[in-house]
């Protein structure tokens, strides 16, 4: 009888994965960055309105989600308040690198490279992040933390400042007990805490010590900072070739 509710849940569950679920994962519970603290990040933006975060991980490549992808997308690099532009820099994207197995459905491989029509000239409020040099999994209840432009709550309003939060690495396993067959360990990584992301979050990355190690994906669709569903990050390590050869395609 569980597997049969199991199933439906899992069934019900599935169409929600699209662009209408929690997909476009603001910051829940937490507070705002100290100015220009978190150098990295990045408003993607359209008709200079927010849609997603982003962050530098080369001088002329934002790191963010597939799902994030539209047409006509500018970076604004330098920011903290959306609303005072003073000190940012808005930069066309030049090209969209989709991962080629990104699953619209299950929001597997959600993960995606924008390269920008000029480099970013790294100073102290924009500057690259370091991602993951080699393949492997986060220590579970790792202390991390995740910023964004996004909903402060589920129906609520976006931010204008940037918002930030800590998180703690969950256990795979747990992850798994969570989201059954649509979270995939060798891909993604789960976190819970106080806080968490909300809509308008997504692309933006989950950092471990001075290391972006993850991409803000999806979550319950129902909540925001849901405990029955934690947040989903694409984990970045598992992608390193795919980010590698593309980076050094386009030189």
């Amino acid at each position: 009888m569980m597997t049969i509710i199991s199933l439906l849940l899992l069934a019900s569950l599935l169409p929600h994965l699209t662009f209408t679920a929690h997909v476009n994962v603001g910051i829940v519970n937490g507070t705002e960055a100290k100015p220009h603290s978190r150098p990295y990040m990045v408003s993607l933006q359209k008709y200079f309105k927010h849609v997603c975060g982003g962050f530098l991980i080369s001088d002329e490549f934002v790191l963010t989600a597939a799902h994030c992808n539209k047409k006509g997308l500018t970076a604004v690099v330098g920011a903290h308040d959306l609303k005072n532009n003073k000190g940012s820099v808005r930069i066309g994207v030049k090209s969209y690198h989709i991962h080629p197995d990104f699953n619209t459905k299950t929001l597997l491989n959600d993960i995606m490279l924008l390269r920008l029509e000029k480099e970013v000239k790294q100073n102290k409020i924009a500057k690259k992040i370091s991602i993951p040099t080699q393949e492997g999994d986060i220590e579970a209840d790792s202390v991390c933390s995740v910023a964004g432009w996004g909903k402060l709550r589920l129906k609520g309003k976006r931010s204008n400042l940037l918002m930030e939060v800590d998180v703690k690495i969950m256990n795979n396993t747990q992850c798994k007990n969570k989201w059954k067959d649509i979270y995939s360990a060798s891909q993604m990584i789960c976190v819970y805490g106080h806080g968490g992301s909300c809509s308008g979050d997504s692309g933006g990355p989950l950092v471990c010590g001075d290391t972006a190690v993850g991409v803000t994906s999806f979550g319950d669709p129902k909540a925001c900072n849901s405990h029955k569903r934690p947040e989903v990050y694409t984990k970045i390590s598992a992608y390193l070739p795919w980010i590698h050869s593309i980076i050094a395609n386009v030189k």
